[in-house]
């Protein structure tokens, strides 16, 4: 990971970047981020770029230089851009919809599975005739929309048999072949 912690990253402008006992703050058009960084890990920011260095070359230091600049560096692009994961529902019958925050999913179980999200997460559902639902999602937080993401797919996780289930969209499902074969 140390390759990794020696990158820079160039702050994109429109981004102020603060750091008050351990914590870095990121505030960006899209929104306020905050990470506490611990180990001994440091960052200094010139001329718009920023570095992170760390106290010793050990295993662990080395490791938590890695995970803090890449940590730091999805805060600065959040704020900046944002992120979008996007779903797809697999198998007949599978439908999505929302209202607001709640994602309401029937997924081939006997009664329908609703979800409400995070203020920090805007929704989007897409069905047309002939193709699978898509579930869109965006926030500028990284880590909470993967985590709602996986919440999603873990209702229904794609089977390798015929593929049915919620799958992010490009993701390849390894198939394996039936009984007879």
């Amino acid at each position: 990971m140390s390759r990794i912690g020696k990158a820079i990253i160039e702050v994109p402008a429109g981004i102020t970047i603060s750091q008050k006992d351990n914590v870095v703050t990121v505030k960006g058009p899209k929104g306020e981020l905050t990470q506490e960084l611990t180990g001994g890990i440091s960052f200094s920011q010139e001329d718009g770029v920023l570095t992170f260095t760390r106290p010793s070359d050990s295993k662990e230091h080395k490791a938590l230089h890695g995970l803090y600049r890449a940590l730091v560096n999805n805060m600065i692009v959040g704020t900046s851009t944002g992120f979008t994961k996007q779903l797809e529902l697999v198998g007949v019958g599978y439908r999505a919809s929302h209202n607001g925050q709640r994602l309401e999913l029937a997924l081939g179980f006997s009664h329908g599975i609703v979800l409400e999200l995070p203020k920090e997460v805007t929704l989007d559902t897409l069905t047309e005739k002939g193709k699978n639902p898509i579930i869109t999602l965006s926030s500028y937080d990284n880590q909470l929309l993967g985590m709602v993401a996986a919440k999603i797919r873990s209702f229904r996780k794609p089977e390798p048999y015929k593929g049915k289930g919620v799958k992010f969209v490009g993701e390849i499902i390894r198939r394996k072949a039936g009984k007879s074969a």
